[in-house]
């Protein structure tokens, strides 16, 4: 593997939430790496700091929780040395974030389209009637009739507003996308939908994707190569294969333990 065909690299990076007692370290010296046109997973149990990572790549991170070390480089570009007007032009238009909720991601006073309109003309400058042509492409690609685009979020249903938040991600036609649990809280059949979904898009348009979950087994059906985190560090990196069919760390097998099985041989009808 080349450098150059790196697209992020984080090195020791370290993100602190401030506390009475003096700072505690959530992300504890991470290493990782993505690839160009990579599906990354980044498994482990709720509150081990994957989404604290997320939040630091995208330098959205607030008081109290801030970097205190390491390098984030995507694209060449070292992200931590980033101004408030580069970091506005950067979002978006190189890296988006799809986020946990997509009933929070939206805003429940503004339209969908206001809410595509919003983004577009922040980042192109182009006009009212740019923005419904783009959106409507988008909301086409992602399988909701564009008409949809003059509802207001509590009108969708949840797999619909999921697939709106994973289109305002991709407006800009961006180099990696990160998902941050995008799958939470809906029914199986539609978690398989939008993974089919992210696929097809992932293949149509060859951007990276950093996939957040702790669900494991979803996460094994899609990503190339899986990292393992526990308690702010990575405990184990590899392919998906290995990773189903060979975990190396204890921890790794304790979270397929953990799922939920069909097979006799642990005892589940």
């Amino acid at each position: 593997m080349t450098q150059s065909e790196r697209f992020l690299d984080l090195k020791g990076l370290e993100v602190d939430y401030m506390t009475l007692d003096g700072p505690f370290r959530a992300v504890k010296g991470v290493d990782l790496h993505i690839n160009r046109g990579e599906v990354l997973g980044l498994a482990g149990e709720s509150g081990c700091g994957k989404s604290t990572i997320a939040y630091a790549l995208m330098r959205l991170h607030r008081p109290p929780a801030f970097i205190s070390g390491g390098t984030i480089t995507i694209d060449g570009e070292d992200v931590l040395s980033f101004d408030e007007e580069k970091l506005a032009q950067w979002r978006w238009s190189k890296v988006s974030l799809v986020f946990q909720s997509a009933m929070n991601a939206l805003n429940p006073v503004l339209t969908i389209f206001e809410q595509f309109r919003d983004v577009y003309h922040r980042h192109t400058g182009e006009d009212t009637a740019a923005a419904r042509v783009r959106a409507e492409e988008l909301m086409d690609l992602v399988g909701i009739d564009p008409a949809r685009l003059d509802d207001y979020p509590h009108q969708l249903s949840g797999g619909m507003r999921q697939r709106v938040v994973l289109a305002n991600a991709l407006i800009l036609e961006p180099q990696m996308i990160i998902m941050d649990e995008p799958t939470t809280a809906l029914d199986v059949v539609v978690q398989r939908e939008i993974l089919q979904e992210i696929a097809g898009l992932q293949k149509k348009f060859g951007f990276s994707i950093l996939f957040i979950t702790h669900d494991l087994a979803l996460m094994s059906q899609f990503a190339d190569r899986i990292a393992i985190m526990l308690q702010g560090e990575i405990v184990e990196v590899n392919s998906a294969h290995e990773i189903l069919h060979n975990p190396q760390h204890d921890y790794t097998k304790q979270l397929w333990d953990a799922m939920p099985s069909f097979d006799d041989a642990k005892g589940v009808a």
